[in-house]
């Protein structure tokens, strides 16, 4: 099982610390769980958050040094986090953990010199203040989660959930994740380098006339659609449903669609026996190639490699 440590750093949002345990503690292998989630923070006992709310904590950082990957939640110590939490985050990126942060927690990733050289995001808010604050990191205010080498940070709280999701399809691949987002009832795991600020955040059904098309589209992933397709289903011009698709989820229809294409084809991948060449086919890419092109681009790894590596066995064995 992965040991997960969600470091609080005081004062703490409650929404942002209780995330990781609501998202990984919805990842199952075979009815067991993936993820074994301690909240801890340098000094335990009742912790100030966010709200008015305080929060009790009963586990300190030894946590972080048993830990295989450590989440450091939003904070208002954007500039001072203690001592001891900054050195227990140098000493696990110094071991090798996976280091991740939720929102303002890059503040104290940064703070711990993890971040140094490196591309991060943050709540687009905060991105300048991080930037002139610690101008050796990388700031990309444009994304929903960068991920550079171990170091993983989210952007703005619902980002986090994208983030944790994420963590989740890298761990045990994207059935696994969307599995995990049905049962948290979020939306299924999008690509990082969506635009973390649009109008209106996609959840899985909306009050959008645009919805019907989506849903469509995701029906019929294994055909060509184009454009006027979609604007048909929509029942609005091309002009329109470019625009509001780009208003409403950050990325261009055909950015969506390739998209779904390679979620839908990940998930061939690690749930059936089909040859790479149908699971293109069936999820709209064409080819065994373009699968393979888009694939490495996307995640680094070709279609056997990710099936060797995601494919869930009978009794527990899972080959990774």
């Amino acid at each position: 099982m992965h040991r997960v440590a969600v470091l609080a750093v005081p004062a703490v949002k409650p929404f942002d610390l209780s995330m990781p345990s609501t998202l990984l503690g919805a990842a199952e292998l075979d009815g067991r769980p993936g993820y074994e989630v301690t909240v801890c923070t340098a000094t335990p006992g009742t912790v100030a958050a966010s709200g008015g709310i305080e929060v009790v904590i009963r586990h300190d950082l030894q946590a972080v040094e048993a830990a295989d990957t450590v989440i450091v939640p939003s904070t208002a110590s954007r500039h001072d986090a203690e001592p001891a939490a900054l050195e227990a985050l140098r000493a696990a990126a110094a071991a090798g953990k996976r280091v991740a942060s939720i929102c303002s927690g890059a503040f104290v990733l940064a703070q711990a010199g993890l971040l140094d050289g490196r591309a991060a995001t943050t709540h687009w808010a905060l991105a300048e203040e991080l930037q002139h604050a610690f101008p050796l990191v990388r700031v990309d205010a444009d994304r929903l989660f960068a991920e550079d080498g171990p170091i993983v940070t989210g952007a703005g709280s619902a980002a986090g959930i994208d983030l944790c999701l994420h963590l989740i399809s890298r761990d045990y691949g994207a059935a696994v994740a969307n599995a995990a987002a049905r049962a948290a009832v979020v939306t299924p795991v999008r690509h990082g380098g969506q635009a973390q600020f649009v109008q209106t955040p996609l959840p899985v059904r909306t009050d959008s006339s645009l919805d019907a098309a989506r849903i469509w589209a995701l029906q019929h992933l294994d055909r060509a659609i184009s454009l006027q397709d979609l604007a048909g289903q929509a029942k609005v011009s091309v002009r329109t449903l470019t625009r509001r698709f780009t208003t409403e989820t950050g990325v261009t229809p055909f950015q969506w669609l390739l998209q779904q294409r390679l979620l839908r084809a990940r998930e061939l991948l690690e749930t059936t026996d089909l040859t790479v060449d149908n699971v293109a086919r069936r999820s709209g890419l064409g080819s065994g190639e373009s699968l393979r092109q888009h694939l490495n681009r996307q995640i680094g790894m070709t279609p056997a490699a990710y099936r060797d590596a995601f494919t869930h066995r009978p009794g527990g064995k899972t080959r990774q």
